[in-house]
């Protein structure tokens, strides 16, 4: 019964002159996330975006099962309904409710003897008559000559059932459900980033956070065969496919570290070794980034959760790279992190116990505040890092997750 999918944004709708790369970005990736459906049309009106088949006939049930699981993917989207759209007139309204609501009230009555709903209309037209409450008392009237009106509530503030309506200039519509969408912005509406991408909860959290500000995310993970076995890799191939959900799929760039780790191991101070590793990641990443075109790096830092992440860490690690780096947990705690984690899908994957680079020939007494000048003069143990430093990038692996 439903022929229509109604789409708002919110965040989108503020922009200025450039709303319309905003609204173009955004159609493009829900026909991106919608590719299995072929007969689909997307079009911008007035403020909203509306889906519909193209011969007009409503959609089927595996259409829907598809959109109810791929548009709360679509960044940019604050929420979206199935609506029954018809003639803008009174009688096509209360045609439609009747139509429509016998599932939503036959759900209702199993749970309950009497069921509370109410109804919400709106005119974009304001020419048309009746006016929003006289539509709202004629469709509250067509439900109780279905149900036994003993059997019915009115509650305005906490129904079971809303029935939506709106009347526009073109057109009538009702609706029961609104879904809700990511919000944010559209992935492709801001520059292109590479994510130092790891098997833990964090990295994957980052990565969701930054595209939902429109940031494509292509993944460097790093792992340190022989030391870590194939599964350090597999575990990340995985998250990266889970967050290609979200986007049109992007790249995961995989290096093996141990050369570096060997080296820093054997001439460098124990206690540094992680700041030491981090700040030879970062080089890698700022290499990789300025090779693809990608504007920023990303991390799942946040300010002292490891002996690495401490405010003057950060600051010494952040030092190694010549770009911008984007850390957008760096004020949560961890339960915030986790939660952002099982909400978006990648908690039961990064839970899975396989060890990664960091903890490779790791200290167990590692410094938590260490400046530039002390680290400088680490590196300065293993001045043939430059060139090992190269070796390792060109042999990056690319893959498609």
């Amino acid at each position: 019964m439903y022929n229509a999918i109604i789409c708002r944004y919110h965040e989108i709708a503020i922009k200025g002159n450039n709303r319309s790369m905003f609204e173009t970005r955004l159609v493009e990736n829900m026909y991106y996330l919608l590719r299995r459906l072929h007969d689909i049309r997307i079009a911008r009106v007035r403020g909203r975006i509306w889906i519909e088949r193209k011969d007009k006939n409503s959609f089927t049930d595996d259409q829907l099962a598809i959109i109810r699981e791929e548009l709360p993917r679509a960044f940019g989207l604050e929420s979206f309904s199935p609506v029954i759209m018809c003639e803008r007139s009174l009688a096509a309204l209360k045609t439609a409710v009747n139509n429509s609501c016998r599932p939503y009230f036959a759900a209702a009555f199993t749970k309950q003897p009497a069921v509370s709903f109410r109804i919400r209309a709106k005119r974009s037209d304001k020419k048309f008559e009746p006016d929003s409450k006289g539509i709202e008392i004629e469709l509250a009237a067509e439900i109780a000559r279905i149900y036994d009106p003993d059997s019915l509530e009115v509650d305005l503030e906490n129904a079971a059932i809303t029935v939506w309506c709106e009347v526009r200039s073109e057109f009538a519509f009702v609706y029961y459900e609104v879904i809700r969408g990511p919000g944010g912005l559209p992935v492709g509406s801001n520059s292109p980033v590479l994510a130092l991408l790891s098997g833990g909860i964090d990295s994957p959290v980052a990565c969701y956070q930054i595209m939902k500000r429109g940031c494509r995310c292509d993944f460097l993970t790093f792992h340190s065969y022989p030391y870590t076995p194939q599964a350090t890799v597999d575990k990340v191939r995985r998250i990266a496919h889970h967050l290609n959900r979200f986007q049109c799929p992007a790249r995961l760039f995989i290096c093996n570290l141990a050369p570096l780790q060997k080296l820093i191991r054997d001439k460098c101070n124990p206690r540094f070794r992680t700041i030491l590793y981090r700040r030879m990641m970062f080089r890698i990443a700022a290499a990789l980034a300025a090779k693809h075109r990608r504007a920023a790096l990303l991390t799942g830092e946040a300010v002292g959760q490891v002996a690495s992440q401490t405010i003057a860490n950060m600051a010494t690690i952040g030092a190694a790279a010549d770009l911008l780096v984007l850390r957008p947990l760096v004020g949560n705690d961890k339960n915030e992190t986790i939660r952002a984690a099982q909400r978006i899908g990648t908690l039961e994957l990064s839970n899975e116990p396989v060890p990664d680079s960091c903890t490779v020939f790791a200290p167990s007494n590692p410094a938590t505040a260490v400046f530039p000048s002390k680290i400088i003069a680490e590196e300065a143990k293993i001045p043939e890092y430059p060139d090992l430093l190269q070796e390792i990038i060109a042999a990056i692996e690319t893959l498609t997750p």
